[in-house]
């Protein structure tokens, strides 16, 4: 699928999923869904997903991976592939049991309603084990400093909903540096270790695949 148009601003640097600027404060906002784009080093999204095309998408995604299972199932439930489906993305998140600390992480770094009002992106999102794999201090340190923070999560995120046909290459990222993905079907490797554990969760903006390892950037 062809990627969404950003307007170009320059990149720079837990998430800002490379900007050197953050977007609108979203930590006194946590479940923000108006438009408000990032400052510089991302470009602006705009949202145009609609709640009733996300209905839609629900009933015809396939997800895949072990830890879908992990997902609710009860269709009620806000973390439940159905009800994802119909919300923005950071949205989306805060209602999976499996992301609690990368919404902490989204908050901290001020990018929910930059996310929530992106057009069409792809989101590498690493569940709560994912993190606990950081050792606590530098966790810690990370979600302090929210330039570093932006700057990592704006990594694991891609222009362009990114199907699992797609997925597969070198993909630019909102951070400004390149993230390759490798495999096929239902197997998928991002950046050098992480693996995709639940791929294709559809959101009313973003397709996300759930992965079992904090991406780091370069710089």
């Amino acid at each position: 699928m062809r990627a969404t148009k950003l307007t170009a601003l320059a990149a720079t640097t837990v998430f800002a999923i490379s900007l050197a600027a953050c977007g609108s404060d979203a930590d006194e906002q946590s479940d923000a869904g108006a438009a408000a784009p990032m400052a510089t080093g991302a470009a602006p999204m705009t949202s145009s997903a609609a709640p009733s095309m996300a209905a839609g998408m629900a009933g015809d995604m396939v997800n895949f991976g072990p830890g879908c299972a992990s997902v609710p199932a009860d269709p009620a439930n806000a973390g439940s592939f159905e009800a994802m489906a119909q919300v923005p993305v950071a949205t989306a998140a805060s209602g999976n049991p499996l992301l609690s600390t990368l919404v902490t992480a989204v908050k901290k770094a001020g990018l929910v309603d930059s996310l929530n009002s992106a057009d069409g992106i792809t989101v590498f999102a690493p569940t709560n084990d994912a993190f606990g794999k950081i050792p606590e201090a530098d966790l810690n340190k990370v979600l302090a400093d929210k330039k570093t923070l932006t700057s990592v999560l704006t990594y694991h995120v891609v222009p362009g909903k990114l199907t699992p046909a797609d997925l597969a290459g070198p993909h630019k990222t909102l951070q400004g540096e390149e993230l390759t993905v490798t495999g096929s079907g239902e197997d998928f490797t991002v950046g050098d270790a992480a693996s995709v554990v639940c791929g294709n969760v559809q959101t009313a903006n973003a397709n996300v695949y759930i992965i079992d390892s904090v991406l780091m950037p370069k710089s």
